[in-house]
């Protein structure tokens, strides 16, 4: 039969009395207006010709429909409305199955729920992440899954955002089954659904539940939202699922959908979006291609070294692991296999995914054995003198194509790679730890690194999974150097009257998982120790300087690692420590600064201020592309929390209100 096209996006085909609707609206096949159209003109059409029995609606590509079009964001809304289009499959008088071919997420989802019956690809995946941009599903996705899965399942999966896979959409009932062939499959689905009465998803009652459980539930995806509304009102949409009918259900999910859409909370989310969707995009690199990187060298198989490992073996690449000793090579081997393992005891890989990335992993002292790998990153102690002498000694061993990246926190990454005969093949790769579990790495474009170096990091980094950010030469990078000045405002508030505690419960409130100080006990306070002391000779002397944190790392207090810090750490709880008080107390004696009461609003002004300031500072160098790159940073290396934009993004919004 002749293809059938009902839009610039849908078309379809006659194949054993049923009508196969394929969506090709590429990349992700989103829920255009057009394509919109284009299923109420397939639905009309099956409508008008008796000899049709149903349809099935399926996806070009590898997406079904991977939600909404972007480009519709902000922009009068256009005829017909998906929860029109979604109603009027559910209530088809023929029967109607999808064949999901891919990604059905957001309102590719709540389309699939619409169906009477799901029929999953081997690459399916379900999803209604709207969470995730700060608002709720919007065409019935909180009613109709809590019917089809339960009210338990329904409140993780919309009030997290989280995708599931195949095995586990079978699992929740929210696929029929699964096939390699999944419109073959639908079509035989078809035929079985055409001889009973069909399964209107909106129609069904929501399972009864423990309120218990139902109220765990609740409380561990509340636990996660730390201050964000979505997630809240998305279990609260959801509930109702089970306590009034779909007419009043929909209604509420729709004003709340709209109420949301025009928050602040849901433009800070967007503001993220498109920030993710711009970094790592340099002028000039458009026409660059890439080297081929497919096996990995790591220079000190620490826990940050080992993390970097892993992530480059999940990934795929070759890796090998220098260590100074056969002895350190074998540790770093057992490291390497244990963080492997955790992601397994973790569900996120089989054993035999572990089993084969095991196999890609080589360990070794000799140096010799880097010769032809295509790139060599270094996770040494961050020592200037020791980097350079490891580049120096790499650079008469490696390939002349082999790309050098150091992962240096603070240290200039331009004095590194003059060392080397070849600063053009060194790049600065600033993961952050663990390695294998954080998303951000910072990309630095040292002064001669090459255009295909710059952007062949790029596409090593985003082949982990991970989210680049590129960024100039300068002391700690955007993160770091953004990071060093609310410290350092915060160590001055100490001295001004407030407390670590104080000063870390209004950092929690604002919804950071983890105060200053307390992050400071955790990472360690003899790296900024260090860079403090580097920094005294060309210190500023008229400048003030609070000599708090120097006085704690005199007396031994690195942090949790030596069980006391800013706070004391006794049985590995963290504690208000009186020792502490009664130093910072002294310092303001020295000084003769009279405390007083710092209020949790003037502890975040300040705090945020020192971000926008250092940001602004950025930006003005040429260090930070955008502002988005920098509110990128902060928020997936720093605990900035996303439903706030970041901070340009808050400073931004400021001065929009007071214009």
């Amino acid at each position: 039969m002749p293809e059938i096209r009902f839009s610039q996006s849908v078309s379809a085909r006659r194949e054993q009395g049923a009508l196969v609707v394929t969506i090709d609206n590429p990349p992700v096949n989103a829920l255009s207006a057009h394509v919109r159209s284009g299923l109420m003109a397939a639905l009309d059409h099956a409508t008008d010709l008796p000899t049709i029995t149903g349809l099935v609606i399926t996806g070009a590509g590898s997406t079904f429909i991977g939600g909404a079009d972007i480009k519709e964001f902000g922009k009068p809304p256009m005829e017909p409305m998906l929860p029109e289009v979604i109603d009027r499959i559910e209530t088809f008088e023929k029967p109607v199955v999808c064949s999901v071919n891919g990604s059905a997420l957001g309102g590719g989802c709540e389309v699939a729920l619409a169906c009477h019956g799901r029929i999953a690809g081997e690459k399916a995946a379900f999803g209604l992440p709207e969470v995730k941009l700060g608002i709720v599903p919007g065409a019935g996705g909180t009613q109709r899954l809590p019917r089809l899965i339960g009210t338990i399942a329904a409140i993780d999966l919309i009030g997290t955002g989280r995708t599931v896979n195949v095995s586990e959409a079978v699992a929740l009932g929210l696929a029929d089954g699964t096939a390699a062939d999944p419109v073959a499959a639908a079509l035989t689905l078809l035929r079985e659904l055409g001889a009973k009465p069909l399964r209107r998803t909106g129609l069904m009652a929501v399972p009864t539940v423990d309120a218990a459980a139902v109220s765990a539930a609740e409380a561990k995806v509340l636990a996660r939202a730390r201050g964000q509304s979505a997630p809240v009102e998305a279990v609260r949409l959801v509930k109702a699922a089970g306590q009034v009918d779909l007419k009043q259900g929909l209604a509420e999910e729709r004003c709340t959908f709209l109420r949301l859409r025009d928050s602040v909370e849901s433009a800070a989310l967007l503001h993220v979006f498109f920030a993710e969707r711009a970094a790592g995009k340099i002028e000039g690199l458009e026409t660059v291609s890439p080297r081929r990187i497919e096996t990995v060298a790591v220079v000190g198989a620490g826990l940050m070294g080992a993390g970097i490992a892993v992530s480059a073996l999940i990934s795929g690449c070759r890796v090998i692991a220098l260590e100074q000793t056969k002895e350190a090579a074998a540790g770093a081997r057992d490291r390497i296999a244990e963080t492997l393992d955790k992601t397994v005891r973790s569900g996120r890989m089989g054993q035999d995914g572990r089993d084969d990335c095991l196999a890609r992993l080589q360990t070794t002292a000799e140096a010799a054995d880097l010769a032809t790998v295509d790139l060599v990153i270094e996770a040494v102690f961050d020592d200037l003198q020791v980097k350079m002498d490891l580049f120096r000694r790499l650079d008469g061993i490696l390939a002349p194509g082999t790309i050098l990246a150091t992962n240096t926190s603070y240290l200039d990454p331009d004095v590194i790679a003059a060392a080397t005969t070849d600063p053009t093949r060194v790049v600065g790769l600033h993961f952050f730890s663990p390695a294998n579990v954080m998303r951000l790495v910072e990309v630095v474009d040292c002064a001669k690194t090459a255009p295909d170096v710059l952007a062949s990091a790029l596409a090593f980094v985003k082949r982990l999974g991970k989210l680049p950010v590129v960024c100039g030469v300068t002391e700690g990078f955007i993160g770091n150097r953004i990071f060093s000045a609310y410290r350092r405002e915060a160590e001055l508030m100490l001295e001004d009257g407030a407390v670590p505690d104080e000063i870390d419960a209004a950092f929690e409130a604002y919804g950071f998982p983890m105060g200053i100080f307390a992050v400071n006990d955790m990472a360690g306070l003899e790296i900024a120790w260090a860079r403090r002391k580097r920094q005294a000779a060309t210190r500023d002397p008229a400048a003030r300087y609070v000599e708090i944190a120097d006085r704690l790392c005199e007396a031994g207090r690195l942090g949790r690692k030596s069980g006391r810090g800013w706070y004391a750490y006794p049985n590995g709880e963290r504690t208000v420590d009186p020792e502490v008080t009664a130093m910072i107390k002294a310092a303001r004696a020295a000084k003769n600064i009279t405390p007083r009461a710092i209020t949790a609003e003037e502890i975040m002004g300040r705090l945020l201020k020192a971000m926008v300031d250092e940001g602004t500072a950025l930006l003005a160098e040429g260090i930070a592309a955008r502002p988005g790159d920098i509110d990128l940073v902060m928020i997936n290396g720093y605990g900035f929390p996303a439903h706030k934009g970041g901070p340009m993004f808050t400073a931004q919004q400021g001065k929009d209100l007071k214009s």
